[in-house]
């Protein structure tokens, strides 16, 4: 039960920092934004804040934040139809009454002649009962489709994703990868408030109570100035020096206060896959003071990303097969792992997560952030947008790979740990 409740709150975390990211920017480029969701399929749960409705989807596999003018828009009212009207304090119309009218008789009803919801924002038509006067109606921007009992807001063309500058849509995309790499760093800054960053010299940190510096006399504090006549200046070369000498007696020259002791020390031998390597039970130095966590933040989210990055670029290249990479039962299986050892170690595993999920959204791949993107930046260089219909059979046919992928992954990750 602990695992599953890790789960979905790492991962809801994940996705909400991510489609937060796509949501802030989106208001701040002046973008109707529809819904911002976690998950995918049916809702579970929805509620509604100024414009946009939250909700909770079934199955935990993404999230997105729905744009007005990325699609294209589900209602229409063309020339013909018979719509009712109710209008704000300015005399302009606010709500347009698709269906069921009967239940708004304060609305008046007519049959359009002509229409622009989008750029003049107005509504024409003949009025019931005076049908032989054409009226025209302004619309207001803050408008709304009833339908089936349902508000839908009206999104005027300069609500709309397109309308958008270059620069703008590209941050609205950019905006979700960048807030997990920002997650990543909040994480790991933390991780460095809590448990210290790790300091490169030869001072030794915490020692465990049954291990070979303890029972040797060494004490936390101790700075390491040579072993075995080797000088020391770093805590990698006292790590390594010790990793090389198991079982063997090695002559510490520690300094303590203002006293320089000599100490025996014989590393206890520690089976690491096929190798003997040597221990004595002791952690590295490390400074929980502000400056130093968020050094540690950065230059940890700078490493695991690079590591990411490599690993990425074995795949391509062959030296990963698809084998090796897990979906949503796998990642499930991983954090029941982690959970086991700590609450530390899952907060790391999050903040892997999270760069992970930054740097695979980022990648060019059509129906993710990279993909969109890169129809951006194309669309920036040659001067016109890419022809919208195109694009859009573009980001189907890479949604419909991504989730065959997930189907095969999610299959291999069954395989491996239940068959």
């Amino acid at each position: 039960m602990n695992t599953v409740i890790a789960f979905i709150l790492i991962f809801g975390a994940l996705v909400f920092f991510h489609e937060l990211g796509h949501l802030i920017f989106a208001n701040r480029a002046g973008i109707l934004c529809r819904e911002f969701a976690i998950g995918f399929g049916p809702k579970i749960l929805s509620f509604k804040k100024n414009e946009t409705v939250y909700t909770i989807r079934l199955l935990p596999i993404g999230g997105f934040v729905r744009m007005a003018g990325e699609d294209p828009e589900v209602i229409e009212v063309k020339p013909g139809h018979n719509v009712g009207l109710l209008f704000n304090d300015e005399n302009k119309v606010e709500k347009i009454i698709l269906n069921n009218k009967e239940k708004y008789p304060q609305a008046r009803i007519i049959e359009v002649e002509n229409v622009d919801l989008e750029h003049n924002m107005f509504i024409s038509g003949y009025e019931h009962g005076e049908e032989d006067f054409l009226k025209r109606f302004d619309v207001s921007e803050t408008s709304f489709f009833i339908v089936d009992g349902q508000e839908v807001q009206i999104a005027p063309y300069n609500r709309q994703f397109q309308s958008k500058t270059v620069g703008q849509r590209i941050a609205a995309i950019f905006a979700g990868p960048m807030m997990n790499f920002i997650l990543a760093f909040v994480i790991l800054f933390t991780l460095g408030l809590i448990q210290g960053a790790p300091v490169n010299d030869p001072r030794l940190g915490a020692l465990t109570d049954d291990g070979a510096a303890k029972e040797a006399g060494l004490q936390e504090g101790d700075i390491i100035h040579s072993i075995e006549g080797q000088p020391t200046a770093k805590w990698e070369e006292v790590v390594s020096i010790i990793r090389d000498n198991p079982e063997k007696e090695l002559t510490f020259e520690v300094e303590r206060g203002k006293e320089i002791l000599s100490v025996e020390v014989v590393p206890e031998s520690a089976k690491v896959g096929e190798e003997t390597i040597g221990r004595i039970g002791a952690y590295n130095p490390v400074d929980k003071s502000f400056l130093s966590s968020i050094k540690y933040g950065f230059v940890e989210t700078y490493t695991w990303t690079k590591e990411i990055l490599v690993g990425f670029g074995k795949l391509i290249t062959g030296q990963f097969s698809i084998d090796m990479l897990s979906g949503p039962v796998g990642i499930y299986d991983m954090t029941d792992q982690v959970a086991d050892s700590g609450t530390i170690n899952l907060l790391r595993w999050a903040a892997l997560l999270s760069i992970n999920l930054g740097i695979v959204n980022l990648l060019p791949i059509p129906a993710l952030d990279g993909g969109r993107l890169l129809f951006l930046i194309i669309e920036g260089l040659r001067g016109k947008p890419i022809d919208r219909q195109k694009e859009g059979i573009v980001h189907f046919i890479g949604f419909s790979l991504l989730m065959l992928l997930m189907l095969v992954v999610t299959w291999n990750d069954i395989q491996r740990l239940f068959l």
